[in-house]
This record gives structure tokens, sequence and C-alpha cells, in this order.
């Protein structure tokens, strides 16, 4: 089946995210908007893909838990969930891998962890905009771990990109996408970057305010529209 994707999406844990963005306000935007299957990628944690998932159940939408997780080398990396466990236990071990430093809400802003039904639960102590520890080469085999897969972040970025970070891509990067800017012209980077080629190009919002949201444009093809279904089509994508 052709769905509907935006498989990068921040709620109000991301320090950068509008306290609007809460779990049950961009799960039932992206209903209104049309999607058939998001992803919830908050920086460097999962807290609040729980919520989101359960939002998801009651609007009809699938909402895959994930993070866009920030390398040692600040390069961004969505990583993406078959489960909820799998993510919250992929969190945990992240949060135990970047460094602590407690987060200033005026300075950076809140990073409120919430329900299904938008009431806050907890406001994480730590800075989650933060490099952790794991470097770009160690990501997806950490990820498969935990029953995961992951791409590279808006490779065209000049700045929290593989690119602007390492001055290139990585051929021996075990990833089977990436992901693009939804303007960017694809073919500047699939001649410019060689390893690029025969990868699959996913272009997501990359929204942190609802009024960022953008309507469905791209869509994927799977078996079923499911968390698992989406996470075994990415790690065995073969052009």
């Amino acid at each position: 089946m052709k769905l509907f994707y935006d498989l990068h999406l921040h709620s109000c844990l991301s320090p950068c995210g509008d306290n609007e963005m809460t779990p049950y306000n961009l799960v039932n935007m992206a209903k209104v908007l049309g999607f058939d299957i998001i992803a919830l990628t908050d920086h460097n944690s999962t807290k609040n893909c729980r919520a989101a998932a359960e939002a998801g159940k009651k609007a009809g939408i699938t909402v895959v838990p994930g993070m866009e997780l920030c390398t040692s080398e600040e390069i961004h990396v969505v990583c993406l969930f078959k489960t909820v466990d799998g993510a919250e236990g992929f969190g945990a071990y992240i949060r135990e891998n970047i460094p602590k430093v407690k987060n200033k809400p005026q300075i950076f802003g809140d990073q409120f962890v919430m329900n299904s039904e938008d009431a806050v639960t907890e406001s994480e102590e730590l800075l989650l905009t933060t490099a952790s520890f794991l470097s770009i080469d160690s990501v997806p085999d950490c990820v498969k771990k935990y029953g995961g897969v992951c791409f590279p972040a808006h490779i065209d970025r000049s700045s929290y990109s593989v690119i602007s970070a390492l001055g290139t891509f990585p051929q021996e990067l075990k990833v089977s996408c990436f992901e693009l800017t939804p303007n960017a012209d694809e073919k500047v980077f699939l001649e410019k970057y060689p390893a690029t080629c025969g990868k699959l190009i996913l272009r997501n919002s990359d929204s942190h305010y609802l009024e960022n949201m953008r309507l469905p444009e791209n869509t994927i093809e799977l078996d079923e529209n499911s968390a698992e279904a989406l996470v075994a089509y990415l790690d065995n994508f073969d052009i």
C-alpha cells in the first residue's frame, strides 16, 4: 500500500520544539493534513513516543517511535524503531551516553514529557541538544540491537549533517537511505557524492512547530501500515 509519510517530527520534549507541539496535537494535526504514517523523533530522547503512539491509535494514524540522535561528530541521525519498548530501551541507553549538562529552560526552552492526553508528567532535566558519545559509524549497529533502523538526517544542510561534519558521505556507512530537505535537488548530491547512489531518499518536514507541518507530498510503499513494516522496509531497501 502507498502511504503518505513524515518520518521526522519533534514534540515539546525537544528544547527547540514549541510547547504546543504536544503528542496529541502533532498526531492529530498529521491526521488532519492527511498523513498515514509519521514518526516522533525528538532530540536524544524517546520519552514522548509512548504518548504519541497511544494518541495515534485513537486517531487512526500510525506513529513510529523514534529519535533524532546527535552523534559525537555533531551529525544528526534519525533512528526509528519497531516498538515503543525498543525505542525506550535505546532512549535509556542514549541518556547514559550524553553529557550530564542540565537544561536551562529560559535559554534553551522547556523539555516536557507528556501522556497521551497532554498532561505534563515530567520535565527532562538534561539538555537534549548536546552531542552524544556515539560516533556515526557505530550508530547503525547500535540501533539494530533495539529493533531499529537509522538514516542520516538533512544531509544537504550546512550544519548537523554528515556532509557538513565529514565533508563527504562515507562509502562504508551502513545505511540504506538518507534524508534530504524538501526542496533540495537530489541530482546534485547523487552526482557529487557517489556513496548516496542506490540509497532510498526520504524527505520529511523536521517540524518543531504545528504551523510548520507540511501537506503530504511523499509516499512510501509498504505491505502494511505499521512501524514494523516500515523498519523492515528501510532496513532491507535495495534499489
